[in-house]
Parts: C-alpha cells; structure tokens; sequence
C-alpha cells in the first residue's frame, strides 16, 4: 500500500534521500518541505565561489526544485517552514513564507534532515556590528560576495580555524585580501594533532596571514571594525566571518519529544529511528557511533549524509541494512597544502584512556627522481592489538589518497603491520616502489614483531632537561642546520666505528632527519648489546612541532 512520505529539509541527507525514495518505489508520495529557497547545492563549494575559484554561482546548484520534481515525481515545498512536529497524531505544521499560509500535513513516515546551523556566540558588540556573517547557505554566501564587492574591504578576519575557517582564510587570501585567523584554541583543524597541525600553520605564515592561536574573540568594537582578544590585542578588521563551528538543528525534534543524545543531537538507532518507529533522522543533526572508540558523537559531514540519506530510504522500503557508524574520514585544502585524517586522532585516544602507539614517517609524494614529487608527512595510530585506529596526511601532493586507502584498510580491519600487504598501483609520477602506505606498514612491523622501540617529539625536551644521551646520525651538514639540543653526532655509516664511544650503561634515544637512519642505527645498536630507543619520526617531526609563528604588519 501506497504511503505518505515527509522529509523536513533538504541538500545533501534530505534531497539524497528523497531521490532513492522514489527509485526505489513509484507509489509513494515523497514530500520535502525545506525552509530555504534551494534545495539541493554545493555548500561545500561555497568558500570557493567567494574566492572566485569557482566563478559560476549556478555550479554551486545541485539541483532545482523543477528539475528534481520532474524527474522524481516529488511534491518540493521551497520557502515552506515546519514549526512543529506532532508525533501523536502523525502530523507536520508548516508555514508557507511566500504565502504566509499555515497548514498541517499528516504522513506516514517521516524523514528529519534539519542539519546543522553556525554556532554565533554571544559577543559584546556583536548585534552592532555590520560586517560580520556566517557561511552556511547560498544567502550567505551572496550576502559576502555582495559586500565585497560593494565595500573596500582589504583586511578579513576569519574566526575559527575548522574546515570552513580554513577554506575562507584560503579564498580571501586569493582575493588579494589582508588575512588574520582568530583561533581560541592552539591549533588549527581540530581533527589533526599538534604536530601535524603545526606544518599547516608554517603554510599559512608563508601565504601571508597572520594567525593568532590561544586566543579567541572577546569583543566587538566600531561597529565591527575593531576586534578585541583575549588577551587585549586589537585587530583592525574590514570583513569578519565567524566560523567557530556548527551545532544540531535539533530544536524541531526536541520540542516534540524526540529524544535527544550528545551535543543536543537526535539520537538515533542503526536503522535512522528515533524514540518514534516512524520518525527517522539523518544528516548533521543525528548522534552516530564512533567506529574507532565506539563512543557517541556527532560529525557533520557531506559524505556520511548522502550515505544515511541513502540508507534511510531503504530502511523505510523495508530492504535489510544498518548504518555502522562513521570513521570522520575528512580533507581540507589549506594553499598549496593538503590535510588529511580518519579515525581517531592522539588527542582522543588520550583523552578516551586508549592505550596507543604512534608512526611518523616523511616519504615524498612520488618517486623522488621524478621532477614533481613534493614532501609528504604522515602519521599512523594503532593500538596494542595492532588494530588502526586512526592516521593524518599533510602534505603537496596525495595526502588524500593516502589517508583514502588508510580508511579503506580500517573499514575491513587491517591491522597496522598488515599496510604493507596493500597492493598499490605504481609508476614514478604516482607512486614509489615502495609505497608510503606500504612504508608505514613495515615500520609498524618493526614496531610489534622486531621489538623496536620508541618515544615521541613531545617527550624529547624532557630527555635534553633530564641529560639522557641522545645520538644523531645524520650527516655533519645536517647536524649543522638544526639539531636537538645536547645531541651527540655519529654519522651513520661510520656508526660501527665508534661504538667503543657509546655508554652502555644508559638508554641512547637514537635520531635522523625522518626516522629510517635512525632505525638503522638502533638496529646496530641493539645488535651489539646496546639499550636502544628510536625518536620516532627523525628531526623533521621534533622540528614541525617546535615551529613558532611569524606575523606580519599589514
């Protein structure tokens, strides 16, 4: 028997939904109400329309109300509002914006797809300040390219170092603007650790933006032309966007006594249900499961939406299948440099007591004979059972890809060791012989079968104050052009040679540029009756995480 279908909202769950409802059954009547003027667009393309990147706004537009209606045979309700949801009588209120009409629809089941919305904090100045906005929607975003265009504006400030902080900071930058990021915390991209993050901060001081960490926005002043910090620095400011994150659209579902899980999310079972059989949520407002750590959480992200939006319309068309849980596999283009993660990231485990250990590697690119192959940093996570538990890319060239097939090998359960069984297309402009997925694999082979240990940069400057004995074994030059403080240099092909030098009655913490030197040298050692402990990821990792922020004067 036919049924009557609602789906409050539309974009990527909503619309995505809605499609497959249909495909999958030509008697339903399918209905989505959404309270904007679009349906269906690119909001993940927004920064880049901005920044003239993309200089069409109609490439922004997935699809329109005609078009979708034509071909899915959907009732499309633009501009139409839902103010209440009746659980008890199975019923929807909306408000038509274009009429002013209110009225009631009963359905079957229901479809809620209300998102996410900017988290907007209540700062002094804020209500008086005329150029501030938030980036959520096509109306947004005219908004800021109108006021770009018909104001002077030379200095933008971004509030907020997340995916879309970093994203606008980018395209104004491109702009020729003036660019200040405002970041209450010690790094940008929360999904990344600090070292990791730090090698995007030395990209974004070498585009020319001044960026201000460990201190957030306290103050509006003349109108929004001054920003204040917290710790009293002012900013002179002609375009500011807030970006500080984004919070559930759950006050729909609350209301009618939708239960609600972390974050003020809509809690959901594995099949998109919430407390009523028929209620279903997906997209950014529902609480999902954490596939690393099994925890609650809430992560707003295009793909996972298209997917549940996907699931959902099978779920109501009675097909068998549940949604697992979400891994938060996630890339941001930040200049010139990719940024990367999936799964869980140090912070997490550390916070979540997860016992964990950790791989940095520096492969390039590509084969590094070949002209175009750039730096590529890579970090891999994994616990004492060898299971992945998360990784990060930063990086010119294929930081994505790497972290793609990391996320793939945790999806089917890989093991750490097990990423050097990956067969992985190869040709120098693509690849090394060698993969740096591979590579990662053999060194966590080394790590849980060899017995090979090691510590982290973040334990180091505790060794240099404590006078352990620290062992280079990089080249003089290399020595020369940075070192860790109180280090003793042997070069490693002359190591051999000078092991009647070495304490044996003492732990050596062995290192080089990137970390394979000094697994070298650690295996000679411990080969010779030495106690041995490799600073994983060389003097690049210890480095990135010492770098210190230089701003300019505009």
């Amino acid at each position: 028997m036919a049924k009557k279908i609602v789906i409050i909202g539309g974009v990527a769950g909503g619309a995505t939904a809605a499609t497959r409802l249909r495909r999958l059954n030509e008697d339903d009547e399918i209905i989505m109400i959404e309270k904007g003027e679009y349906i269906s667009f690119a909001n993940c393309g927004m920064p880049y329309y901005i920044g003239d990147k993309i200089t069409s706004r109609n490439n922004l537009m997935v699809q329109t109300v005609a078009g979708m209606s034509a071909r899915y045979n959907l009732d499309i309700r633009n501009l139409s509002e839902v103010t209440k949801i009746d659980p008890q009588n199975n019923q929807v209120t909306v408000i038509n914006h274009k009429t002013n009409e209110t009225y009631t629809e009963n359905f079957d089941d229901l479809v809620i797809s209300t998102g996410a919305k900017p988290i907007v904090p209540n700062i002094p100045g804020l209500a008086s300040a005329t150029n501030v906005f938030t980036l959520r929607n096509i109306p947004d975003t005219d908004q800021i390219k109108n006021y770009l265009a018909d104001e002077n504006v030379k200095t933008a400030t971004v509030v907020g170092g997340g995916f879309i902080g970093l994203e606008m900071m980018d395209n104004l930058r491109r702009l020729g603007l003036n660019v200040q990021l405002v970041e209450a915390s010690d790094q940008v991209m929360p999904s990344l650790d600090f070292e990791m993050a730090q090698l995007l901060h030395a990209e974004i001081n070498r585009k020319g933006v001044n960026l201000y960490l460990n201190n957030g926005l306290k103050e509006f002043q003349q109108t929004g032309q001054k920003l204040v910090l917290q710790d009293g620095t002012v900013l002179d400011s002609d375009l500011t966007i807030l970006a500080i994150g984004v919070q559930p659209a759950s006050e729909l579902a609350q209301q009618a006594g939708i239960e609600l899980g972390v974050k003020n999310t809509i809690k959901v079972n594995e099949k998109f249900q919430t407390n009523f059989s028929n209620i279903f949520a997906i997209g950014d407002v529902i609480q999902v499961e954490n596939l690393i750590d099994h925890s609650e959480t809430n992560i707003p992200l295009a793909g996972p939406a298209n997917r549940q939006g996907r699931l959902v319309a099978d779920v109501i068309n009675g097909i068998p299948t549940k949604y697992p849980g979400i891994q938060g596999t996630s890339v941001v283009k930040v200049f010139d440099t990719t940024a990367a993660s999936t799964g869980d990231n140090e912070k997490t485990l550390t916070r979540l007591g997860i016992d964990h250990n950790v791989i940095h590697i520096h492969p390039e690119s590509n084969a590094s004979y070949y002209p175009d192959s750039k730096p590529l940093d890579l970090k891999l996570i994994y616990g004492n059972d060898g299971r992945i538990l998360g990784a990060q890319a930063v990086g010119e060239k294929y930081a994505e890809k790497k972290i793609d097939v990391i996320s793939t090998a945790i999806k089917f359960g890989a093991k750490a060791d097990q990423l050097a069984e990956i067969e992985l297309s190869y040709a120098p402009p693509y690849s090394s012989a060698k993969d740096p997925v591979n590579f990662l694999g053999y060194v966590a082979d080394d790590m849980i079968n060899d017995g090979v240990k090691t510590i982290q940069w973040s334990e180091v400057d505790q060794l240099v104050d404590e006078g352990k004995y620290l062992l280079d074994v990089r080249e003089d030059m290399e020595y020369s052009d940075g070192h860790i403080k109180g280090s003793h240099l042997v070069n490693l092909n002359t190591l051999r040679d000078h092991l009647d030098e070495l304490p044996k009655d003492q732990t050596i913490y062995v290192y080089c540029r990137a970390g394979l030197r000094g697994y070298i040298g650690a295996k000679i050692l411990l080969n010779n009756g030495f106690d041995v402990v490799n600073i994983d990821g060389g003097y690049l990792t210890y480095e990135a995480a010492h770098y210190q922020i230089k701003n300019h004067k505009f």
